[in-house]
């Protein structure tokens, strides 16, 4: 990778139309957990349960974004952002999950909306990233297939209160995530754990995400409708025959699962057999019922995997190689540093016919930011985002159809089972204060954005 051209860098060099945000999700920066008539979520439970979350940290304020909205809209805005992604609670709105509406929930999220729009900031709604309400959590959550019912009325209820100033959705964010570490590892709420809830849940958040395209595409005239999949460049090990075919399982199971089936392809078990059996949860016309015809893709990628083959691990036969143990360049998380595999993922998505737009929908790093004399001197994550940049500037320029960018995160945050602990944000955050301080990284994008087009 050429440093020298990274940071040289210009916005005029991806056009004029291309779309420059940040990406944010309700659980994580909101706080206010009881105010209002909010329901509790899945999330609130779970942190709640000692040693889940790392410091026992939880987000009942976070970062105060409820009562703290308008400040962070306006440092968005000086930054130069000008596309703005947050998610709705779906228990501030519907506390228990169905049923009875909370207007305190749904005024929250107006107020935001129009300050959005005062500002010249474009909000993209994300429908579902994590925080499902406790409520239905009890009632079986994402195993039980009546979750697709509730996942309609949920939607038709965002629809109708926010389509008519919001013209971006996104359906879900990382179902992989909330499949296999909600629902198999446990390291995520609901903190289940076992290989047999994995196909139910992924078979009924494939039709939650087809389901709530339609939705959305049937209520809110000239829609753009996405859903957001976490991928990463899957490379085996060594050029041996069992590493290759555990990295395509890998990739199946990272890159494939979620996207192949709204294409119409179908789960992609020709790489992962194990995935045949989710044949016992289809009902008749569910082929059909998975497939949605998206506007774009938002891919999310922080880093890429290397996997080789493992005697110890069933059903999947592999284990990752971590970026430690091959001396690879790693972020404060041990994610690989790894820009050419944002190339190489973009041309990979880019190779489906049915994908129209892509949307860099997250992408950020986490690093040991210190705050000095009023400053955060964070240059490995300016240099992490120049680099990531020119690689997807690269795959613009080769011809793949990506049409914006969506930096994780605007501010520091709860970051899930790493609680406070890990620091993405352009915006530093005192958690005990609440006072913001922009690192030189958000310094960086400031200037890149502003500079003359």
């Amino acid at each position: 990778m050429n440093q020298k051209m990274s940071s040289q860098l210009s916005r005029k060099d991806f056009g004029n139309d291309f779309r420059w945000g940040t990406a944010t999700a309700s659980f994580q920066i909101e706080g206010a957990v009881k105010e209002d008539g909010r329901g509790l979520s899945i999330w609130d439970t779970f942190s709640r349960i000692p040693g889940k979350i790392k410091n026992n940290d939880n987000a009942d304020v976070a970062c105060n974004f409820y009562h703290l909205y308008e400040n962070d809209l306006a440092l968005a805005a000086q930054l130069g952002f000008k596309e703005f992604r947050f998610s709705i609670s779906w228990s501030r709105i519907l506390p228990a999950g169905t049923g009875n509406i909370n207007r305190k929930g749904i005024d929250f999220y107006n107020r935001l909306i129009d300050q959005c729009l005062q500002l010249k900031i474009t909000p993209w709604i994300t429908l579902y990233h994590w925080d499902l309400p406790q409520a239905l959590e009890d009632r079986g959550g994402w195993k039980n297939r009546e979750i697709v019912n509730w996942f309609q009325e949920y939607t038709e209820l965002c629809t109708a209160e926010f389509g008519d100033r919001v013209r971006n959705w996104i359906i879900l964010n990382e179902p992989m995530a909330v499949a296999g570490l909600g629902y198999t590892t446990g390291l995520h709420a609901p903190g289940k754990k076992g290989l047999f809830n994995f196909l139910p849940v992924v078979h009924h958040l494939s039709l939650c995400q087809a389901e709530g395209g339609r939705t959305v595409r049937r209520n809110v005239p000239g829609a753009y409708i996405g859903t957001a999949v976490s991928c990463s460049f899957v490379k085996p090990y060594t050029g041996s025959l069992r590493d290759k075919m555990a990295a395509k399982r890998a990739d199946a199971l990272l890159n494939r699962l979620f996207i192949e089936p709204a294409l119409g392809l179908g789960y992609p078990a020709d790489a992962f057999s194990y995935l045949n059996n989710i044949e016992k949860y289809m009902q008749p016309d569910d082929r059909e019922k998975l497939q949605f015809d998206f506007d774009f893709i938002g891919i999310q990628n922080y880093f890429s995997v290397v996997v080789k083959h493992s005697w110890l691990k069933p059903v999947l036969w592999l284990a990752e190689v971590p970026a430690s143990r091959r001396n690879a360049p790693a972020t404060a998380m041990g994610w690989e540093i790894d820009p050419e595999g944002m190339y190489q993922i973009l041309q990979q998505f880019s190779k489906y016919k049915g994908i129209k737009d892509i949307i860099v929908s997250e992408n950020g790093a986490a690093f040991k930011d210190v705050l000095s004399n009023g400053q955060i001197e964070d240059s490995e994550r300016t240099a992490f985002f120049q680099q990531y940049l020119y690689n997807i500037l690269r795959a613009k320029q080769d011809g793949v159809n990506v049409k914006g960018y969506l930096a994780w995160s605007l501010t520091d945050n709860f970051e899930w089972a790493e609680g406070y602990a890990a620091r993405f944000g352009l915006v530093h955050i005192d958690f005990d204060t609440q006072e913001r301080t922009v690192k030189n990284s958000g310094k960086w994008f400031a200037d890149f954005l502003n500079a003359e087009k």
